[in-house]
């Protein structure tokens, strides 16, 4: 019996008759049974490839069959453009069946919550922090709400569970369970996930039903894609390439900041190429007319970073380019599958490398990417600032919870298992010193300090785990175009203030610095706009070791157009001493010693802190190497290698400056050192060390001569040349 035939006989007919669908996917058809049963499943297929129905159909299907009344599927999504897209299709199935699906997130008006509380819907489309407004307000009878909760589908599950949002997530999840009293089904879906067995445990925490991995033999292999990697020497360059290529197609370009995507989108337009742009400093208006007018159109582009990675509707593409690279095979798998969904249609990339080290880095990329590689994803260790803020999260929704009795409500979350029990006591003292909290015979309340710190705007400071940097809204009249970071109107400027946002630029009429709002109008003039980065986090050891490769061998890749492959002729020629599976000592151009590794950020972040243990001196580091600045001979470092691969290495602890715990959001509500020993655990790679110092010390290799002044690392910041063709 197929999965189909096992499907509620109402939701069989509405698939053939209504939606015309002749039969499922196969591999639709293979889940349909394992959700059927009640299993916490992480679903894996490809993007487009259909995972939202694999997860809807036998959801619905139970749905009719148990007969399940008020809210019974929470629909959980990482951004709001993936909930809006996604809406609109679940809705019509619902109406199929006569069920009801609503959307919450922050843009979601009061009117229509009320409305929500008031008749709950069959399913909810939502976000974790909207979660976490439902389960603090005091408005809503939150028992009642989710009494008939039953199962929750987690979209683009990788998206959350890399980092602390992840947490953030299960928390919630938790929490809503609690309230439901029974065992909620949980279901993951994505399409690009390196070590789904390790993320189901993830997913599902204590509970107890079953828990599996569904992943269809077509993810596992790279499949029929059309990848190309060109060197462009600058965005502009860039700009000229796809004005010229590709004529009559739709073309959707990725890029990796905000302010380089309203740059390139300037830039098109001023070629008189049908541009758009969309990022998630637009506001929400520009961001729907940009992605809306790009799905209708044919000839034309849209720029954007990651924002349209995941799987949001921007019509039939014809194709993907990728300015310079992202830095993992996942991204990169995202932003391709974007392409290929027309029939006849094959998935395609086109990489424009601006300078040298993305050159390498996207050559790497696209190996790893042949060789069927995923980057495991890794959720982040010791989530203490997490604890921190469902323990104030909790109070709220409780009016005030038992000191030995709030760790219940998450008790179950993966992360926090970990966490010793004296750990979890010594962050409620702190919190209790700040007066962040108040103890009042064993009953914690949110304190004055906690009050100070977070109440704000009913708590808004509380959903989200994440810090918002400071920002201005720009308005044209009353017409909100977006926001731009404050820096942005910081220094000093001769003439106007000009700046560049939605692709067009504006000249700033007036600030009103009270309340954070920019007042401009439309100018010819060339603009530009800042925005927070939260900083370099650097490339993976699968990646830097890729790289490696490519550096030491001659041989070339067909899908290298020949100036990538004469650019890349001339890095190699500039690293000799680079070979595989080793690692190199090399004369640094201005004197000190520099050891070649390839290791990964993260790995060579515990290498320096253990150099600078043995050397004085400015000692730095990036994926690839590590400088060492003060005099020291070959044989003191070569002799420092070999003392570092016979310690321990859990003793190979990586440096964190303690500047960096600032912009931790709820590090107030912590000890010092445990948001040092957190940011610590998070920058540390066994594995990669490990590797790393595996290699015989006959592998290192001592140059007899200096090293000529130049070369490439990851950080390399090249200057933009001449346009060429």
């Amino acid at each position: 019996m197929s999965g189909f035939d096992l499907l509620h006989p109402a939701l069989q007919h509405h698939i053939v008759n209504s939606l015309g669908w002749r039969e499922l996917r196969p591999f639709q058809d293979e889940v349909i049974p394992q959700i059927l049963d009640g299993k916490h499943l992480i679903v894996l297929a490809p993007t487009a490839g259909g995972k939202t129905e694999a997860a809807f159909f036998p959801v619905a299907s139970r749905m009719l069959e148990e007969s399940w009344t008020g809210l019974s599927v929470l629909y959980v999504c990482p951004i709001k453009a993936l909930l809006n897209n996604l809406h609109v299709r679940l809705d019509g199935y619902c109406r199929l069946i006569g069920r009801k699906c609503s959307l919450w997130h922050g843009d979601i008006g009061t009117s229509e919550r009320g409305k929500i509380l008031r008749e709950p819907p069959d399913i909810l489309l939502t976000t974790p922090e909207s979660l976490e407004v439902m389960l603090i307000s005091q408005k809503i009878d939150r028992k009642l709400f989710f009494a008939n909760l039953q199962a929750i589908v987690i979209d683009e599950i990788h998206a959350f569970a890399g980092d602390d949002r992840g947490w953030h997530l299960l928390s919630v999840l938790e929490r809503v369970s609690k309230l439901a009293g029974r065992e909620v089904q949980r279901i993951g879906l994505s399409a690009t996930v390196g070590n789904p067995e390790t993320l189901v445990d993830w997913l599902a925490g204590s509970c107890q039903g079953l828990r599996g991995v569904y992943m269809p033999a077509a993810t596992q292999g790279i499949g029929v894609a059309d990848v190309k990697l060109d060197f462009v020497g600058s965005l502009t360059n860039a700009a000229t390439v796809i004005s010229r290529m590709h004529r009559g197609e739709k073309r959707l370009v990725f890029v990796d900041s905000r302010a380089k995507a309203e740059t390139l989108s300037k830039v098109l337009r001023d070629l008189e190429i049908t541009t758009f742009v969309t990022h998630s400093s637009l506001s929400q208006e520009q961001r729907l007319q940009a992605e809306e007018a790009f799905a209708t159109r044919e000839d034309c582009v849209i720029v954007a970073t990651s924002v349209l990675e995941l799987g949001v509707d921007v019509g039939n593409l014809d194709r993907v380019i990728q300015i310079d690279s992202p830095s993992t095979v996942a991204s990169f798998l995202q932003r391709m599958g974007r392409t290929g969904r027309r029939a006849g249609s094959t998935r395609n990339c086109l990489f424009l490398a601006t300078k040298e080290s993305s050159l390498l880095q996207a050559a790497g990329l696209i190996d790893l990417w042949q060789s069927d590689y995923i980057e495991p994803v890794r959720p982040p260790v010791l989530p203490y600032h997490i604890l921190a803020q469902q323990m104030m999260a909790i109070a709220l929704q409780t009016g005030g919870v038992g000191r030995k009795e709030w760790f219940n409500w998450i008790s179950g979350v993966y992360g926090f298992g970990a966490i010793p029990e004296s750990d979890r006591e010594t962050i409620v003292e702190e919190m209790i010193s700040k007066e962040i909290l108040w103890d009042e015979s064993g009953i914690l309340w949110l304190g004055r300090g906690g009050e100070d710190e977070f109440g704000r705007r009913n708590f808004m400071e509380l959903f989200s785990v994440f810090t918002s940097p400071p920002v201005f809204t720009v308005l044209h009249g009353r017409f909100e175009i977006g926001t731009v970071d404050q820096s942005t109107f910081l220094g000093k400027e001769d003439g106007p203030r000009i700046v560049l946002l939605g692709g067009k630029a504006w000249k700033v009429n007036h600030i009103d610095w009270k309340k954070k709002v920019a007042y401009v109008e439309p100018t010819q003039a060339t603009g530009r706009s800042q925005w927070f980065s939260l900083g370099y986090t650097g490339l993976g050891y699968a990646l830097s070791q890729s790289i490696q490769k490519i550096l030491a061998h001659d041989d070339m890749r067909d899908c290298w157009s020949k100036r990538a492959c004469e650019r890349l002729r001339e890095i190699r020629m500039e690293h000799p001493w680079v070979q595989s599976k080793s690692t190199a000592l090399v004369q640094g151009p201005s004197g000190g010693l520099e050891w070649w590794n390839f290791g990964g950020f993260r790995a060579n972040a515990s290498f320096t802190r253990f150099f600078k243990s043995q050397f004085e001196g400015i000692i730095r580091h990036d994926s690839f190497k590590i400088s060492i600045d003060p005099p020291i001979t070959f044989p003191e470092l070569h002799d420092a290698i070999i003392k570092m691969s016979q310690i321990p290495i859990d003793s190979l602890v990586p440096e964190v400056d303690p500047r960096s715990v600032e912009g931790l959001k709820f590090s107030v509500c912590l000890p010092e050192e445990f948001a040092i020993r957190m940011l610590e655990g998070r920058l540390y790679d066994a594995e990669a060390l490990e590797l790393v110092l595996r290699n015989d010390i006959t592998d290192i290799v001592l140059p007899p001569e200096l090293r000529q002044e130049g070369g490439v690392d990851d950080t390399e910041v090249v200057e933009e040349f001449e346009q060429h063709e």
